[in-house]
């Protein structure tokens, strides 16, 4: 454990570090291109991943990284670290401060560690494998909620589920106390301080994922596919997240079987 939280605090001075770069370019005068999916990128998307794999390289030479911009570089060790430099480029070309930095470093395809920062609101969330989860240092936890009827549910990219999971949003929509549609990592953060009981999330790559999903689990939480199987690099982009473990059970039942 104590291994986990040291790379735990050097992936949030990681983020840290990076988080200028990021920020020299919101709110400012930004080209856009589109990637093959029409998936917009930015220079601050390339600018942030470079500065975050320099300090990867110069701390930890041996291990590889995987990164959304420039893609994967083995290493020679088991470790892998996983970089989204900007995770919701669409909020951050639009203005919108909850966008997020995610990074994790996994080995032998285990999350030992991450950090999940939210740099314009100076939120920096992270976990250490058995340390628990932390936001700006000070110790979080999901809420107790087992209740599907009572859960506050945030819903990420619901334009997408409306257009091809139209009747599993429905029954979600008939679920919770207090619905939310929401995009990106912070709903994540959210639930991991205790905000929120629920999200629901599609069409996301290990990058988006794999970060979020040891901070969920630290902070006493439980996260998966929409089948209820654990999140690897191989999983399909689908994920249910929960504050407990009969909430998501119920979950699985209700809306996803």
């Amino acid at each position: 454990m104590a291994e986990a939280i040291r790379i735990r605090d050097r992936a949030i001075e990681f983020l840290r570090s990076a988080a200028p770069v990021a920020l020299d370019h919101f709110r400012a005068p930004l080209d856009v291109d589109h990637k093959a999916d029409q998936s917009p990128v930015t220079r601050a998307d390339r600018a942030t991943e470079q500065a975050i794999r320099a300090r990867i390289a110069a701390e930890f030479p041996d291990d590889g990284i995987f990164g959304e911009e420039f893609g994967r570089a083995e290493g020679e060790s088991a470790a892998l670290w996983i970089i989204d430099p900007i995770d919701g480029t669409r909020s951050f070309i639009s203005g919108h401060p909850l966008f997020g930095m995610l990074l994790a470093r996994m080995v032998a395809g285990v999350v030992q560690a991450s950090a999940v920062a939210l740099p314009a609101v100076n939120e920096f969330y992270a976990a250490a494998r058995g340390g628990g989860a932390v936001l700006n240092g000070q110790p979080i936890a999901v809420s107790g909620c087992t209740d599907p009827l009572a859960a506050t549910i945030y819903v990420n990219e619901g334009e997408r589920l409306w257009r091809t999971e139209p009747e599993l949003l429905s029954r979600v929509m008939q679920l919770g106390q207090n619905r939310r549609f929401s995009y990106d990592c912070a709903p994540y953060g959210l639930l991991a301080s205790g905000h929120v009981d629920v999200v629901v999330d599609c069409g996301l790559e290990p990058y988006d994922y794999l970060p979020v999903s040891l901070l969920v689990e630290e902070a006493g939480g439980i996260i998966t596919d929409w089948q209820g199987q654990p999140l690897t690099l191989e999983s399909d982009g689908r994920v249910v997240a929960a504050a407990t473990p009969a909430l998501h059970a119920a979950l699985l039942q209700q809306v996803f079987s």
